[in-house]
């Protein structure tokens, strides 16, 4: 297994973030840096995968792989992420029934979306193969197969020019913006909670810089001079937080998604603060690697078994949403909660790399 890097951290830092988040309410969440800033985690999820999509991408010499083979890389890695959305929606489904039976409370079954499965599951089950239906919590792996499908055409444009790829991408961006396209949700009504064809600009921004930082020190240069702008968008940002300060949608001037915080269509304000958080804590990797080996260590492993991870934690937090509302919550619920959620995140990432590694002794 490769050893602790920065990407890995922050990777692992927003899969437990990501757990805490995705149970509102619970005592942790307001020590999450989503409640003191415009963006969250899920900018920092994706920003990163485009980053390591750059570093899988390349030979061991740092050439670019053959284009054929990151295609197909890409469709491997594609196929294992639906497999997985399919996995957790069948899990959750059965956690929110195995609930509303054991509580003997319907209006369980209304959770999340869930309540359009349980309605007509007929239309809703191909609704769920097909991505189109989701339930709440249950939407970052969706946005995540499209990225990942559209990804080879971002990606080999780049190994021509980085800046037709990011002009391609920002195009796509400012028009989705202000047209305000989006994809369509089927059997409900409305669209996906995380609009693939905004959120493309993370991705390639991360695989754009990746590639760039690889090849000359400008970009370092720079993100070091820039640091403290970061520091100010970021101080900006908890102040709009804490003030709860939020542009009203029906107030602001037309194309509307280019001045409100929306997260769906990744509004230009929540992509600036994202990127002055980068700047802001790009140094904080290095300072704490040596001082907290154990906590580096837990969420390197974390962040190098994403996938599983982010899997298991997208149920435990939904389990962890029912236990709270069943016992009524608390600290002490939270704690509980809390704890083994670590627990089982770290254990995750373990048991996969054990796995890997017993694999090809018994091969």
């Amino acid at each position: 297994m490769r050893d602790a890097n920065a990407i890995d951290f922050w990777r692992g830092l927003a899969l437990v973030t990501i757990f805490i988040n995705h149970i509102p309410g619970n005592t942790f969440e307001r020590y999450t840096y989503s409640q003191y800033g415009i963006s969250d985690a899920a900018e920092l999820f994706v920003f990163l995968a485009g980053w390591s999509i750059g570093i899988a991408t390349r030979t061991r010499d740092g050439r670019p792989e053959p284009a054929l083979r990151s295609v197909l890389r890409l469709m491997s890695r594609t196929i294992e992420v639906y497999r997985a959305q399919i996995t957790v929606m069948a899990i959750a489904l059965a956690l929110i029934a195995g609930t509303a039976l054991l509580l003997d409370n319907p209006l369980i079954l209304e959770w999340h979306n869930a309540g359009t499965f349980f309605a007509d599951p007929i239309q809703t089950i191909v609704g769920i193969v097909l991505l189109t239906h989701q339930l709440g919590f249950f939407n970052i792996l969706p946005l995540y197969v499209v990225l990942l499908g559209i990804a080879p055409v971002f990606i080999l444009l780049a190994r021509v020019s980085r800046l037709a790829a990011l002009a391609l991408s920002t195009g796509l961006y400012l028009t989705s913006l202000v047209e305000e396209w989006n994809l369509p949700s089927w059997p409900g009504q409305g669209d996906w909670f995380f609009n693939p064809l905004c959120w493309q600009l993370l991705l390639v921004l991360g695989f754009v810089l990746e590639d760039w930082n690889r090849k000359s020190d400008t970009l370092r240069r720079w993100s070091r001079r820039l640091t403290p702008i970061g520091i100010g968008i970021v101080l900006v940002g908890i102040v709009l937080s804490v003030l709860e300060l939020r542009p009203d949608p029906l107030l602001v001037p037309e194309p509307r998604l280019i001045f409100t915080f929306d997260k769906t269509y990744l509004s230009p304000a929540r992509l600036i603060h994202f990127l002055g958080v980068v700047l802001a804590f790009q140094a904080v990797y290095a300072m704490l690697a040596p001082r907290i080996g154990v906590v580096v260590g837990y969420l390197t492993s974390l962040g190098r078994n994403s996938l599983a991870v982010f899997s298991m934690g997208s149920v435990f937090s939904l389990a962890g949403q029912l236990l709270r509302f069943w016992t009524g919550g608390g600290l002490l619920i939270d704690v509980v909660i809390f704890a083994t959620g670590l627990f089982a995140l770290g254990f995750t990432a373990w048991f996969v790399e054990w796995r890997s590694r017993k694999q090809p002794a018994r091969a």
